[in-house]
């Protein structure tokens, strides 16, 4: 690229950027759409890709800014695109969208060194703002090294470095970035924190975890594949067995036809459900992700929770406020017991058989015969619609065909092929037109059992849907009736399933498991330390609980000693060190020059000892001359010299051969 010259004694505040930085800003741009990209529309982050690429295209063929009315134009897009999309320019979701086509648009003006510094500054901004959505220690990694590109274009902005040459940008920029890590663990320690979090601005209340309110055929399938944690389970003896791992989430009461609700019948103040506990309880400590949902999950069936929790009148449990964040809470459970009282609630029992009328009328029709032929043995009527699923050709596969306005007759006489929800909402239907209450209660079954760490993890793909009929003398009886499904097609989607006929036999999934270790540990130690936690930071020096004034005080006396260190090693650092490629450069030439007699003296400027070295070797006047006039040109003429003639001068001072010396 090639710049004006400005003649000497002119400064030139504004200087164009060379290709090597704005091929850097371009990156670092790119690394801050991608860290957005999974919470943004797939076509708005396509299109801001698209603007990237054009601008970059567009730079290579000329120098300019594009067209004011045109970046007018796109940011009056933006705008539109996201209120468009989400309805409102406020929260995490939209925010993060809008200041992400603000920065491609800055990108679009920025043609001098001011307009990329800024620009840079905007980008590390924006980049951090993404571990709003995601503190995971894989995803905080990569937002770390995404800063790499960042600190090369600030180290490329600076002169003295080669052209098209990334190596040296990135190498400062890594050391820079290693360099800061004591910095930050200093200011993650002892800088005091919120009670609550800062961006505590309503979300878009999608639940992390995938359980809703609300469960038809086919809503599970995306959670069945997603492999990412859900909560993690640490128990006080040993676990139970696979067989008991059922952790209860919600319970569903009303059918419209379609989907399974809550209803009423879940939302009536009536105390829980008493419970007959016959063996011991199980006692543990629950982990659970951000769902920003209410609903909490527990082992079937909770006894006991800690003051985090609420039990609701069919022993499912709460959180007065949405899971916003890692919740960690106690529970006690009851693996062997009996739920509900001796005589069902004459109300509970009509919301249990209730069914939408005109919907089904097969499914009605075969219950109606099974309860014929069983009379009022309700055990015989559970037995045939387990014996159904497994006799008469159902399949077990995630990849089930859509259900029509009949959903329940086209799955048990058409299709025959689905997974948990669907045999859930099925059976659960035959039972009551069959004149048997039941339900549906949806949550998680399974779970991997790390043995080194002693917990279990449980993943989204373990999530789970059951039934619970009522049977006279044995109260809420829990019913799984995809368990009876003898032919499974197995996903092939890499997850833990705990469904029945989930997941896939990677070699890779083992070392997934137990690599949550770290991902544990992550979570507890640094995404959960949160202001009760700095508080007892102190607790090993015998300070209880310590205030934010005494974490100031600490910090200061930190700072206070790291500065003095650096001062120290400032002190002790040679005088002659060069400070950039121009200064050491200079003392090169001096130390050529010296070698034929020519020394600088102490307090001799560089005007007069090049014009001594040129009286000095009037065989290299000429060459000396030049370099002489160019120093005194980019040393004094420019607030920031162009990096070319920097590196050129550097290059001819190395090809600089002194010849003879006058005696």
């Amino acid at each position: 690229m090639k710049h004006r010259r400005v003649p000497p004694g002119t400064r030139d505040e504004a200087w164009a950027l060379a290709t090597l930085p704005f091929n850097l800003l371009c990156l670092t741009v790119v690394c801050v759409l991608a860290a957005h990209a999974p919470h943004m529309p797939v076509w708005y982050t396509a299109a801001l890709f698209a603007i990237v690429l054009a601008r970059w295209w567009q730079r290579r063929q000329e120098h300019r800014r594009v067209s004011a009315w045109l970046r007018i134009v796109l940011l009056i897009a933006v705008l539109a695109a996201v209120i468009a999309v989400y309805g409102t320019p406020f929260g995490r979701e939209p925010g993060a969208a809008i200041v992400c086509g603000l920065l491609v648009v800055k990108l679009l003006e920025s043609e001098r060194l001011r307009d990329a510094r800024m620009t840079v500054g905007f980008a590390c901004f924006i980049l951090m703002s993404a571990l709003l959505f995601d503190q995971s220690l894989a995803f905080t990694v990569v937002v770390g090294l995404m800063l790499l590109p960042a600190l090369a274009t600030l180290r490329a902005l600076e002169p003295g470095l080669p052209e098209d040459r990334w190596l040296p940008a990135f190498k400062t920029g890594t050391v820079l970035l290693a360099a800061s890590l004591p910095a930050a663990l200093l200011g993650f320690l002892l800088i005091p924190r919120l009670a609550t979090p800062l961006w505590g601005a309503a979300g878009n209340g999608v639940a992390r975890t995938g359980i809703s309110d609300r469960m038809a055929p086919g809503d599970l399938h995306s959670l069945l594949t997603d492999n990412a944690v859900a909560m993690r389970i640490g128990f006080d003896g040993a676990p139970p067995p696979d067989s008991q791992r059922y952790f209860r989430g919600l319970v569903l009461w009303e059918f419209n036809g379609r989907a399974w609700l809550p209803g009423d019948a879940a939302k009536r103040p009536w105390p829980p459900a008493p419970v007959a506990t016959r063996g011991p309880l199980v006692h543990y400590d629950v982990t659970l992700l951000a769902s920003q949902q209410h609903w909490l999950f527990a082992l079937d069936v909770p006894v006991a929770a800690s003051e985090d929790a609420q039990m609701g009148p069919d022993r499912t449990l709460w959180s007065a406020k949405p899971v916003a964040q890692t919740l960690r809470y106690r529970v006690a459970s009851a693996t062997d017991y009996r739920l509900g009282p001796a005589t069902l609630d004459p109300r509970l029992r009509a919301a249990a058989l209730e069914l939408p009328a005109g919907f089904d009328p097969s499914a009605r029709a075969l219950a109606e015969r099974w309860r014929a032929a069983a009379g009022a043995d309700d055990i015989a009527v559970v037995r045939d619609a387990l014996e159904l699923f497994h006799d008469d050709g159902f399949v077990y596969d995630l990849d089930a065909p859509p259900l029509g306005r009949n959903s329940i007759d086209d799955f048990l006489f058409d299709t025959k092929t689905g997974f948990c929800e669907h045999y859930a909402s099925a059976f659960t239907f035959l039972m009551r037109a069959a004149g048997i209450p039941a339900r549906v209660v949806v949550g998680y079954q399974g779970g991997y059992w790390n043995a080194f760490a002693h917990y279990l993890l449980i993943r989204q793909s373990d999530a789970h849907a059951w039934s619970e009929v009522w049977l006279k003398g044995r109260g809420w009886v829990r019913v799984d009736p995809t368990a009876a499904v003898s032919r499974v097609i197995l996903a092939s989607t890499g997850g833990a399933m705990g469904d029945v006929g989930g997941g896939g036999t990677s070699w890779w999934l083992p070392w997934r498991d137990r690599l949550d270790i770290v991902n544990r540990w992550w979570g507890q130690t640094v995404v959960g330390f949160d202001a009760l936690k700095q508080s007892r930071l102190f607790t090993p020096f015998g300070i209880g609980h310590a205030t934010a004034q005494m974490l100031g005080i600490a910090l200061a006396i930190v700072v206070f000693l790291a500065l003095g260190l650096g001062a120290l090693l400032a002190a002790l650092r040679p005088r002659d060190k060069p400070r950039d490629a121009l200064a050491a450069a200079q003392q090169r030439l001096q130390r050529k020059l010296a070698r034929f007699g020519v020394v600088r003296g102490a307090t001799e400027g560089p005007q007069d000892f090049f014009a001594r070295g040129t009286a000095a070797l009037p065989d290299s006047a000429l060459t000396l001359r030049a370099l002489s006039t160019e120093y005194l040109v980019l040393r004094y003429a420019y607030a920031e010299p162009p990096p070319e003639r920097i590196r050129a001068f550097v290059r001819n001072v190395r090809h600089f051969r002194p010849r003879r010396v006058v005696k």
